[in-house]
């Protein structure tokens, strides 16, 4: 079987799974062929935390679940070293469960600094230090973090500076009313069944080669210069439209701009092109930028959120 029909039933038997999300399932497949981190924001129940155990479940990988808590500490992520009096060394590494191929981050809001900055590194430089040796992370790794909008007691809310670490922030809403009752049968079914294992399991290689062959999608420079407008536009609104200044108070970074690029190649060869056009970016550029504005208090009382202020700018922004 071709690396994308695999990717493709991989995405399919997640989505067996969890019904009325596929825009969700789709948006995660991408950031894992991004090599990219994720960040799923929605309210309890939603099925964030399903979602990643049921891509574990079709992935031939490890998961490791962190449940993110105020008085959790850095070395409960990464791990610590532990005397051994009967060694050689002495202290020996235990690794904690950070070292994994799919790690999620439960409620990662209600940790705090020091534990997000543990977590940061992981993420970026795909390493901790501990003790002052250095641990490299398995070749598959990916953070899939959650947090709920609503609920601010008792939370440490991500800097700016974190949160641009993350290639897209996805929204997971409510499902269909179709969708919920197929939910209650689908959840009543499985209480009802013993079997546990997964009809197909897709080998970690199937992955590397994926992103190999995402690497070879082509991107004109009609495509490149309209995802550098998009970024440009959250930078100097002024330009794109006479409410964007009032709205935005500062926009996203390059970092910004490589992800729409990565993102936007992931979903063109998802879709079985060799190009990116244009539907691929707008597709993809409300999860790459929701996370990386910064809105002013007049969008707040204007009504104005992230994915109203995206809207605007790619209505002002042309493809040249």
């Amino acid at each position: 079987m071709a690396t994308r029909d695999q990717i493709l039933e991989l995405k399919k038997q997640v989505g067996e799974n969890i019904i009325g999300q596929e825009d969700v399932i789709t948006k995660i497949i991408i950031g894992l062929l991004t090599d990219g981190n994720v960040l799923l924001e929605g309210l309890p129940g939603l099925a964030k935390t399903r979602a990643v155990k049921s891509l574990a479940r079709h992935l031939a990988c490890k998961l490791s679940r962190i449940q993110f808590t105020p008085d959790l500490l850095p070395s409960d992520i990464t791990g610590t070293e532990i005397y051994q009096p009967q060694s050689e060394e002495k202290f020996l590494f235990q690794a904690g469960p950070i070292f994994s191929n799919l790690v999620l981050a439960d409620e990662i809001n209600r940790a705090p600094a020091k534990v997000q900055a543990a977590l940061l590194e992981a993420m970026e430089e795909r390493q901790v230090s501990v003790a002052g040796k250095t641990h490299a992370m398995e070749p598959l790794f990916m953070v899939l973090a959650t947090e709920n909008p609503i609920e601010q007691e008792g939370t440490y809310p991500l800097p700016e500076a974190q949160l641009d670490r993350f290639i897209m922030k996805i929204e997971v809403s409510y499902p269909a009313y179709d969708d919920e009752i197929k939910i209650v049968r689908l959840v009543r079914k499985e209480s009802q069944s013993t079997n546990t294992t997964a009809d197909t399991v897709i080998p970690q290689e199937v992955i590397f080669d994926a992103r190999k062959a995402v690497n070879e999608i082509k991107v004109n420079e009609a495509a490149e210069k309209y995802m550098v407008d998009i970024i440009s536009a959250t930078r100097y609104p002024g330009k794109f439209g006479p409410d964007l200044p009032k709205w935005i108070s500062y926009g996203a970074s390059p970092r910004g701009t490589i992800a729409l690029d990565k993102c936007a190649r992931v979903v063109a060869w998802l879709d079985g092109r060799d190009y990116v056009n244009p539907d691929d970016i707008r597709f993809i550029v409300h999860d790459v930028l929701r996370h990386r504005l910064i809105l002013s208090y007049n969008a707040n009382a204007d009504g104005m959120d992230a994915n109203k202020v995206i809207d605007e700018l790619l209505k002002n922004v042309s493809v040249s």
